[in-house]
């Protein structure tokens, strides 16, 4: 049984994370930390409303799943009763406490982005490595068993010629994290790294970016939008696109010599929903019911393959390396 406490009570942890654990018996919830004054940002700079914020959101874990109520992140994560931590942190926070509790011996289950660089994804893939340690980066679009589907619909039509796959929704209120430089936002690292991920899930280990272009809008501090291109050593291309300040998209169309596939709900399809795809092949077009699933529990038990076995924590420490290297060649602009 792996013991895991959550550090941050975020919407995301509460809404997505805690009913899934519920339907898994490889996992026990202990708790949850809020922070105290000093751990956002530092002594310089105490931060009593997020503090009095994530208070009142721990209170709602316990009132709703009970368990314990940790009085800071360093609390949790010194804690005996804690096996593995997962981070629901917004991104500029995630290499400060995953090195801490890697340093402190636990697991770490992380909310993507892993880091805002590939310098520190790497450090913390050294610690986990030296430590024996399991990093999981939760991009749980990836066990969906519609991507099985969509494989095996792309078999009838013909040599791949292109990838075309594009992650973009309206912008959303200025006060949240996306739109805030020191936390870790921007485009790039929210909903472009989704694209980059099935990009290379797509092109293989190959993958590399050979141009990019990240887009600034009047009024924000990081970027609002992007796109770049991919290609593997077949000579296969594929093109992304993102943007936080967009027309909603969710897609991923496969180009074939004799035909194309089509699908609008690639990264985001809920627990119980059943996406669909337009398979387009020898001049006729059909629309095809993909499988549903549950993404974010399917997510969880592979953590808990890395917690229990060396070959998947040795896979996923190469995704997550992988994945960071790619952000930040577009970052660069190569």
């Amino acid at each position: 049984m792996i013991r895991i406490g959550i550090i941050c009570p975020s919407e995301i942890a509460l809404r997505r994370f805690m009913p899934a654990i519920q339907k898994l018996e490889e996992m026990l919830y202990v708790g949850v930390a809020h922070a105290d004054a000093y751990e956002w940002f530092g002594e310089e700079k105490p931060n009593l409303s997020v503090i009095d914020n994530e208070k009142q959101k721990a209170e709602q874990f316990r009132t709703r799943y009970g368990g314990k109520v940790f009085g800071s992140y360093s609390e949790l994560i010194d804690s005996d009763e804690i096996d593995a931590v997962y981070l629901p942190l917004p991104p500029a926070l995630h290499f400060r406490w995953a090195k801490t509790a890697l340093e402190h011996g636990k697991h770490i289950f992380l909310e993507k982005p892993s880091t805002t660089a590939a310098a520190d994804t790497k450090e913390l893939i050294r610690l986990a490595k030296k430590n024996e340690l399991a990093v999981h980066e939760n991009y749980m679009f990836i066990y969906h068993d519609q991507l099985r589907a969509i494989r095996e619909l792309a078999e009838r039509i013909g040599g791949i010629r292109l990838y075309r796959i594009a992650f973009g929704f309206p912008r959303r209120s200025p006060n949240d994290f996306r739109y805030n430089k020191s936390l870790g936002g921007g485009a790039l690292l929210d909903c472009g790294g989704y694209t980059l991920k099935l990009a290379k899930m797509l092109l293989g280990q190959s993958a590399r970016v050979t141009t990019s272009q990240l887009n600034k809008v009047d009024g924000f501090e990081v970027d609002i939008y992007g796109a770049a291109t991919l290609v593997n050593d077949a000579g296969v291309t594929a093109q992304v696109s993102f943007g936080m300040d967009n027309a909603y998209k969710c897609e991923l169309e496969i180009w074939g010599s004799r035909g194309s596939v089509k699908a609008g709900r690639i990264f985001t399809a809920p627990a119980g929903f059943e996406p669909t795809a337009e398979l387009t092949a020898d001049n006729e077009t059909q629309t095809i019911v993909l499988p549903e699933d549950d993404t974010f529990a399917k997510s969880i038990s592979a953590f808990c393959r890395c917690v229990r076995e060396r070959s998947a924590r040795e896979a996923e420490y190469t995704a997550i390396l992988k994945q960071s290297e790619l952000v930040d060649s577009v970052k660069g602009g190569i």
